[in-house]
């Protein structure tokens, strides 16, 4: 597991609530993958009800507030595959 996944499970974890309804992975690319299910956070490759993909840079962006994930989606530089309401909520619960 690569260091930018550990730090992004912690950095997660501290930023859900448990308000979110569904499971969601977070893919990036040559590092791995984060799943999020309520609260709980770890690195894994799961199935999700939504998949997100963006490189290391642009998800470290998003994890520090450098970059809102709307954004990052309507740029093209965020793509989601699978439920697109439970993308808005998990990019609400990290703005």
């Amino acid at each position: 597991m690569s260091e930018l996944i550990d730090q992004a499970v912690t950095a997660l974890q501290a930023k859900m609530d448990g308000d979110f309804d569904g499971k969601a992975k977070f893919t990036i690319p040559g590092e791995g993958s984060i799943m999020v299910d309520g609260a709980n956070v770890h690195a894994g490759d799961e199935e999700a009800d939504v998949t997100l993909t963006a490189d290391a840079e642009t998800f470290r962006a998003i994890l520090e507030g450098d970059l809102n994930p709307t954004t990052a989606f309507m740029s093209g530089k965020l793509s989601i595959d699978g439920n697109m309401g439970l993308a808005m909520q998990l990019g609400s619960a990290l703005a």
